[in-house]
């Protein structure tokens, strides 16, 4: 597998090894030893499946305390991915990456704790699968709004997205007390 760094150190882009012929094609999308030797979280414990539909944007989501690492990558079709930097005291607070993923690149992108995450579906649809390194934690999950100016995401969008009631209503990262956030920790 190649991994390949972002401008946010923890955050990875990974392209597994295919092997393919005309049969098809096989891929290792996880292997704990090889995956922990870059620095992602050997302890995945969770599996989640999102399908959404063209224009549908998720996120920004994170979850707080119980931060959540995710290991992600597109079954069918394609997303933008965008990881942001939210820790309190980190060198890349309030900076993004974003990847696309789809199920051609057969791409992974890990997006460590204490970042939030979130994707636009580009294509008539998307299958989204990934691990996460803790369980779902409903009470405390929050978002940050997907098009907030301080962050300057460039989503690859024309018109208005498909949100959630709890993304349009998502609050600015800067509206969001600093003790709700996660800390930095190198």
């Amino acid at each position: 597998m190649r991994v390949i760094a972002t401008e946010i150190p923890d955050v990875l882009i990974i392209e597994p090894l295919v092997h393919g012929d005309e049969r098809g094609f096989f891929m290792e999308t996880w292997q704990r030893d090889r995956y922990a030797e870059h620095g992602i979280d050997r302890d995945l414990v969770q599996d989640n499946q999102a399908y959404s539909r063209h224009g549908v944007l998720r996120g920004l989501h994170l979850q707080h305390p119980y931060a959540q690492g995710k290991l992600v990558q597109v079954l069918q079709g394609e997303v933008f991915d965008v990881a942001v930097d939210v820790r309190r005291g980190s060198p890349w607070f309030g900076r993004w990456v974003g990847c696309v993923l789809n199920a051609e690149n057969k791409r992974q992108f890990w997006v460590p704790k204490g970042l939030a995450h979130g994707y636009l579906v580009t294509t008539a649809e998307a299958l989204f699968s990934y691990k996460c390194s803790d369980l779902y934690h409903p009470q405390s999950q929050f978002s940050i709004r997907w098009n907030d100016p301080a962050l300057g995401i460039e989503w690859p969008l024309t018109g208005s997205p498909l949100l959630s009631a709890a993304d349009q209503s998502a609050p600015l990262l800067a509206e969001i007390d600093p003790e709700r956030l996660p800390v930095y920790a190198p």
